[in-house]
């Protein structure tokens, strides 16, 4: 199996302690009908370590529990470990997923009169703080040439944003996932995708114990491996995932089958490298300019550059 010996060397490491693969559990985050799922179809699951699954609606929630240490192992975009950095949060990043960016989007009502980001002024726009919406709408308005305050910006959680929106409480609405296509099957319509403004890097983080912990860090290791073939595996797969995440997440077959059939790029995941911390530096550094984080911020010691998903 590719990425065994490491697995097996990194539980020989613990040894000494009286560890095994079957003694060492990972906690992992996901959304839902997410990591765990892809796994079990793409025929990934069947690990040495045990695994528990904990559900969480954003990644910046996810962030918080890693730093807390409920968590092994979580991921997000690039803006939640970017507020995490400033707050002092002790968080690792192990790996990059290069994903899409077009279900990170705008959306307005059917019916709207909006046409464009400059419509938004005096306009009450939902957004989830410290993620990816809380950046592109910043950054769309900035080129439309509103600032910040130029709009009713609320902050609001996806669940209670998809509410919102769906009763008239809201003029636009900010979101990502799987909330995209729900909201177009309901009516919606994209008023921007995030194409262009997001570089679509997703990173995986953990903390620093996991890493410290020779048997958790092997398995973490395997885990990454796993979750890379997982990834390659949806390519030829888009039906069968479709219909396996329709169901559970309440969202049309064809809805979800066309969201992967229209990604910006393919979904991978990427060991850490120099490109990777300056798209995620870039982002604090708007971030700071804009006046939304208290100071600057260097990101590069976030990463750790250990992880590596070949066949060796």
């Amino acid at each position: 199996m590719i990425g065994r010996r490491t697995l097996l060397a990194g539980l020989a490491a613990a040894s000494a302690t009286g560890a095994r693969a079957a003694d060492t559990t990972l906690r992992l985050a996901q959304y839902k009908a997410g990591d765990q799922l892809l796994l079990r179809l793409s025929g990934q699951d069947g690990t040495p370590y045990r695994t528990e699954w904990a559900e969480f609606a954003s990644g910046n929630l996810m962030l918080e529990a890693v730093a807390a240490g409920s968590l092994d192992l979580a991921y997000g975009s690039e803006i939640p470990p970017t507020f995490a950095a400033v707050a002092g949060s002790r968080i690792r990043i192990v790996a990059v997923v290069r994903g899409d960016v077009n279900e990170q989007t705008v959306l307005v009502p059917k019916d709207s009169p909006i046409q464009s980001i400059a419509d938004l002024r005096g306009k009450r726009v939902g957004y989830v703080r410290a993620t990816t919406t809380h950046y592109y709408l910043y950054r769309m308005l900035e080129q439309a040439g509103l600032k910040w305050s130029d709009i009713q910006a609320v902050n609001l959680s996806p669940s209670d944003g998809q509410s919102a929106f769906r009763n008239g409480a809201l003029d636009a609405w900010a979101i990502y996932g799987y909330s995209v296509p729900l909201a177009k099957s309901a009516g919606a319509r994209v008023l921007r995708t995030a194409q262009g403004i997001l570089s679509g890097n997703y990173p995986y983080f953990t903390s620093p114990a996991t890493l410290a912990d020779p048997a958790r860090r092997a398995a973490l290791q395997d885990h990454l491996r796993r979750l890379s073939r997982a990834f390659e595996w949806i390519d030829g797969h888009r039906a069968e995932y479709a219909a396996a995440q329709a169901p559970l997440i309440g969202v049309p077959e064809a809805a979800i089958r066309g969201l992967l059939e229209n990604v910006s790029q393919p979904r991978r995941l990427a060991p850490v490298d120099d490109a990777a911390i300056a798209s995620h530096q870039a982002v604090a550094d708007t971030f700071f300019s804009a006046g939304l984080l208290p100071k600057a911020v260097d990101v590069a010691p976030l990463y750790d550059r250990g992880f590596t998903f070949g066949d060796a």
